[in-house]
C-alpha cells in the first residue's frame, strides 16, 4: 500500500497513512482518462447553437416568377437554401451533447487520476484543515505553508464553509467535497491537497 506523509496546516510532518493500493497505487491508463475527459467536457457543452431552416426565415409565401417561359430557373420560394436570404439546410439546431460512459469505466478514470498524483509527488494529505471565520488571507497562508502556490485542488471530507468560501477566491485554487471529485479537476490541477479523512474516505468508496 502507498504511504505518504501528513502534514498540518503548518507545513510540519505530523504522521503518515497508508492508502488504498487499488485507487492510488492503480496502474495509470491514459486512454481511460482521455475518454472520462472528454465526456465531461461534452457534458459542459451548452448545445444552443441554432439556425433557420427555410420553413422558419420570415417571408417566401409567393412564388418569384412564373414556372415557365422567363428563361430563368424555375423557382418555387425566395427562402430556398440556395438564394442568400434563404434558410440554412441541415445547420445546429438545439441538443444535448452528454453522455455517459459505463460505471466501472468512470471509477477506473478516478482511480487512474488519483494513482497519477501519487506518482508524481503532487499529492498533500493534511491532518486538518480548519479555520475559524471566512478569511482568504488565511487561507493563502495555507497552501503557502504546504508548498502549493499554484494550481491547487483542495478536498475535504464534507462541505465545510469556512474552508470553502475562503479558498474559492484564490486564483488557481479549487475547493470540492470529496464525493464531489472529478478526473477533469484532477488533472486541470497541479497539486492535489486532501484531507486525512477525505483520502480515506475516497479509498473506501473507490476500492
Amino acid at each position: 500500500m502507498p504511504k505518504v506523509d501528513v502534514y498540518n496546516m503548518q507545513g510540519e510532518i505530523v504522521g503518515e497513512v497508508e492508502l488504498n493500493e487499488r485507487v492510488f497505487g492503480a496502474p495509470v491508463n491514459k486512454a481511460v482518462l482521455h475518454d472520462a475527459v472528454v465526456m465531461q467536457l461534452a457534458s459542459r457543452r451548452q448545445g444552443t447553437a441554432s439556425s433557420k431552416t427555410r420553413a422558419e426565415v420570415r417571408g417566401g409565401g409567393r412564388k418569384p416568377w412564373r414556372q415557365k417561359g422567363t428563361g430563368r430557373a424555375r423557382v418555387g420560394s425566395t427562402r430556398s437554401p440556395l438564394w442568400r436570404t434563404g434558410g440554412i439546410t441541415f445547420g445546429p439546431k438545439p441538443r444535448k451533447f452528454g453522455y455517459n460512459l459505463p460505471k466501472k469505466v468512470r471509477q477506473l478514470a478516478l482511480r487512474s487520476a488519483l494513482s497519477s498524483k501519487v506518482e508524481e509527488g503532487k499529492l498533500i494529505v493534511v491532518e486538518e484543515l480548519s479555520l475559524p471565520e471566512i478569511k482568504t488571507k488565511e487561507m493563502v497562508k495555507v497552501l503557502g505553508a504546504l508548498n502549493s502556490d499554484g494550481k491547487a485542488l483542495v478536498v475535504t471530507a464534507s462541505f465545510n464553509e469556512n474552508v470553502i468560501k475562503s479558498a474559492r477566491n484564490i486564483p488557481g485554487v479549487m475547493p470540492l467535497e470529496a464525493n464531489g471529485l472529478n478526473v477533469y479537476d484532477l488533472l486541470q490541477h497541479d497539486k492535489l491537497i486532501i484531507t486525512r479523512e477525505a483520502a480515506l474516505q475516497v479509498g473506501e468508496v473507490l476500492g
